[in-house]
């Protein structure tokens, strides 16, 4: 028998993340508390295409989708293994709701996906694949979550990568202003209540949600993780924020 793994929701961050010793340490800590995985599927803010995109299911190069950093962030690799038989069973699950597919083969794994990758499984030894978001719309995503719910039993570790609190325009200035500190708040307390009408609409329920996110590509992988799991109970392995700025590190465990 194969243990119910949990679902995660991952504040992924920049390439900087790699250089952050205390935040790669939260992450590989996470990791090693849980079950090892058969498979990880991943959701990253950085993939949308409709409908649902699968990509490469066998080592290709990654997507360095990131602009002037330093070289040396173009130089990480993380080679880990092809998912053929995952991206079946995900293709199987969602045509069987309803959803349509397509794939990307040549689609390598992006920022979102390999930067905490990196910290929870440096060795790049399990087999990922990383499919994209079909719409931004929460509450298809819900549901989306939802029909992806079996591999939780099959020992693949679901994984939504992207940041509770994503306006770009705060980068760099200090400090954590209102409306960063009462969307997290919301947004945790919404999560223990297990209130997912409120976090599906989050929009027009959250404070600050408008700051935010300007855009909601990084909130709507929570959506999706807590789809994959609204039964079970939450907690926040790992809190705080990115450099004293309006940029939270707040990542979710389901189950």
């Amino acid at each position: 028998m194969t243990s119910r793994l949990p679902v995660l929701f991952v504040a992924h961050g920049a390439p900087p993340l790699l250089d952050d010793k205390v935040w790669q340490g939260e992450l590989a800590a996470w990791a090693a508390a849980m079950p090892r995985p058969k498979a990880i599927l991943m959701v990253s803010a950085h993939w949308e295409a409709r409908p649902t995109a699968i990509g490469a299911t066998r080592t290709v190069p990654l997507v360095y989708d990131f602009y002037n950093f330093p070289a040396r962030y173009y130089q990480v690799k993380y080679p880990s293994p092809g998912a053929p038989d995952l991206a079946e069973r995900v293709r199987g699950l969602l045509n069987a709701a309803g959803i349509p597919t397509t794939n990307d083969p040549e689609r390598g794994l992006d920022h979102g996906s390999f930067v905490p990758l990196l910290a929870m499984y440096p060795g790049a030894d399990i087999p990922v694949l990383q499919v994209s978001m079909p719409t931004l719309d929460p509450v298809a995503l819900f549901a989306w979550g939802r029909a992806l719910a079996p591999l939780r039993d099959e020992g693949v570790l679901i994984i939504g990568s992207g940041f509770l609190t994503h306006n770009l325009r705060a980068f760099g200035t200090p400090g954590i202003p209102s409306w960063a500190s009462e969307f997290d708040a919301w947004v945790a307390d919404t999560l223990v209540r297990r209130d997912y009408d409120a976090l599906i609409g989050f929009m027009g329920k959250a404070p600050g949600a408008r700051t935010a996110h300007p855009r909601t590509e990084h909130f709507v992988p929570l959506v999706i993780a807590a789809g994959a799991a609204p039964d079970d109970p939450v907690s926040f392995p790992i809190n705080g924020w990115w450099m004293n700025m309006p940029f939270t590190r707040r990542s979710v465990q389901f189950g």
